[in-house]
Parts: C-alpha cells; structure tokens; sequence
C-alpha cells in the first residue's frame, strides 16, 4: 500500500494501527510517558526543548522532587528553579516555566488550559509543546509537525521541495491532520516523533526494521539519501574569550547576568573577550576595571576549556586573579557578590563555567 491511497479510511486505519503497535513494543521506558499529569508534561516538554532525553532524565526526577506540583513551583523563588535547572543549558526555558506556574495558579486558578491553543498563549510554549502536552494530557486530537515528524512525513510521500519552506510545512501538517487517530492522539505524535529519532534519522535509514516500510514512498523509489530536502546549516564560528576566577581572601567574585538575553539570570565568574592586540591579562584587566570598578592581579592559568553556543564554538582561558583595590560594582551585571568556596555551588552557573570548576 502507497501513500498515495492514504485518503481511503481503511489505508489510514492500517497505517495507524501499524505505527502505535510497533510504538507501543519498542518505545523508550521514560518516565514522563508513564504519566497524564499536565504539570509532569509540561516539565518534561519545557526541559526536552533542545536537549536529549538521555540527558534530560536526572533533572526531570530531581525538580519533580524539589517541586512536586504546579503551586509549588509557582510558589519557589526564581534563584531555586534556576539552581534545579543548572547544567541544561537555555535557560530561558526554566524561567519561562517558571512565569507559566504563576500564571496557571494565579491567573487560572490552578486551571490546566485543555487545548494546545490555549498553552501556546503560555510563555515559551511553542507550537510542539502544546500540541505534546495537550493530545498526551488532554487527548485533544491536534497533529504534531517537529523536525523529526517533517522528515518522517517527507520520505513517506517523497516529498522533494525544501521542509523548511512555509507551503511545504503547511502540507506536511495538512498531511499530520489526516492521519492523526481520534484515538490516542498523544500516542501517535510520540511515536511518530521516536520514529524519527530511531528509524527515519537525518544521516542513516534503518528501512528494514521500519513499521512503515511498506507504506513508504521513498523506500519504494530509493531516494532515502536525497530525502529530505533542507535548508543548509550556518558554519561553525570560532571564537575566544578570558574568565577570571577573582578571589579576595578565600571568596570569589561571582556576578549575575541580566534578565533577558543569553544565559539569563545565572551567576559567572567575570569574562572578557578579547580585543585585536590585547594579551589575556590585559583583557581580564580592562575587564575588571570597566565592568567592575576594581583593580586585580592577573596570576596562572587554571585551564582552557571549550563550549558552543549555538553555531559558536568558544574557546575560554580561565586565569585565578587577585582583587588589588576598589569595590566592585555591578555595570554589566545585576548584581555582583563575594561567594565562600562553601557557598559557590549554591548559586545557579552556567554550563561552561562548571567545566572548570574543578580546577580551582
């Protein structure tokens, strides 16, 4: 059977019922499928946006233990949720789960929004997780059309014209609303996301072990390598920058970045980039003097480590410091603070920053 004879209800039927069969054999144990409770999946989506499950796993359990129910988190300071967040990166998402608890339990009275529509108006919930949380939650019959789902959708139909592309996205959910069951909706947008993540994968097929091989337009034809058709991806940029872990008698200076842009609302230890002829000392020293209106010593060279950012691969020198003079005051940060080596894991540091912690 072709997808071509995909509008014929019996077609649709057999397609279906092959995928969620072959879903509900194969797919991963994990622990947010083991549940229907919103507050769980929207954790769960909010923390899954670009970051593995894999990876995902141990944060999930440790802020559901830390923050077992919606009030609760609503409840927490932001400091909290952004220390349970720390090590997931884009965490933005943690503050915008944070912002959609309080207006759950403060605006809508502890309500559940039962349609993806209505999660969608939530902040940082975007078209895919609305439609997870509300057809896993709430059983609503809305398709699914993530960029693992649009290759799945593309290789069925051997679809040529580029998924990235507006009208090609429009038929690819046209197709998504077609073949979605009234059934198990949730059920079905999972599996044909673990589909793509374990069978129908960017670089390799794994067509023989495939539930929807016969149903398969590309399989048939043989252009699973041309399929599908993107957008090409920005080059690497390379680039460099100096941390310095500044101490004044046996505390370090840490200072907290703004609200809005990257890595909002974590605490750092002080960087700089680098300019065109500036050694690293000089960089860490203009840094602290214009950033922070202090004066420091520029001492060995702790570690160099390297991080991405996007389509950036950083690389970052970490120097230990000493404060010289002045008092230090927040220019580029909302605040600045003097941190006990006891106190320093208390606070909420970003990713690239806890690569060289042990080093200090």
């Amino acid at each position: 059977m072709m997808m071509k004879n995909m509008n014929e209800r019996a077609d649709k039927l057999i397609f279906q019922r092959a995928l969620l069969v072959w879903f509900r054999q194969v797919a991963r144990d994990l622990p947010w499928r083991r549940t229907r409770d919103p507050y769980a999946i929207l954790v769960s989506e909010m923390m899954l946006q670009q970051t593995r499950g894999e990876q995902v796993l141990p944060y999930y359990e440790r802020f559901l233990e830390a923050l077992p129910t919606i009030e609760a988190l609503a409840a927490a300071s932001e400091d909290k949720v952004l220390k349970l967040w720390e090590g997931l990166g884009h965490n933005a998402r943690a503050r915008n789960l944070h912002k959609t608890a309080k207006i759950i339990v403060q605006d809508l009275t502890g309500r559940f929004p039962r349609t993806a529509a209505k999660w969608e108006e939530l902040p940082g919930i975007g078209s895919h997780s609305a439609v997870i949380i509300a057809s896993i939650a709430f059983n609503e019959r809305v398709p699914l059309v993530d960029a693992n789902v649009k290759r799945v959708f593309a290789r069925l139909f051997n679809i040529m014209d580029c998924v990235d592309d507006p009208a090609t996205e429009e038929a690819l959910l046209g197709i998504a609303e077609t073949l979605i069951p009234v059934r198990s909706p949730g059920d079905f947008n999972q599996a044909m996301m673990e589909l793509g993540a374990w069978m129908c994968m960017p670089a390799e097929t794994r067509c023989d072990g495939c539930p929807m091989r016969r149903h398969c337009a590309c399989y048939a034809a043989g252009t699973q390598k041309e399929c599908p058709v993107t957008r090409p991806t920005p080059e690497t940029i390379q680039a460099e920058c100096v941390v310095g872990v500044i101490m004044k008698d046996d505390s370090y200076l840490l200072g907290q970045r703004q609200p809005t842009g990257l890595l909002p609302g974590l605490w750092e230890f002080p960087s700089a980039d680098i300019e065109r002829g500036e050694s690293h000392e000089e960089a860490l020293t203009r840094a602290a003097k214009g950033d922070l209106g202090i004066n420091i010593r520029v001492g060995e060279l702790l570690a160099t480590v390297n991080h991405s950012y996007s389509s950036t691969e950083m690389t970052i020198h970490v120097y230990r410091c000493r404060h010289v003079s002045g008092t230090p005051k927040p220019k580029t940060h909302t605040e600045v603070r003097w941190v006990s080596r006891g106190e320093l894991l208390n606070f909420a540091l970003p990713k690239a920053n806890h690569k060289f912690l042990r080093f200090l």
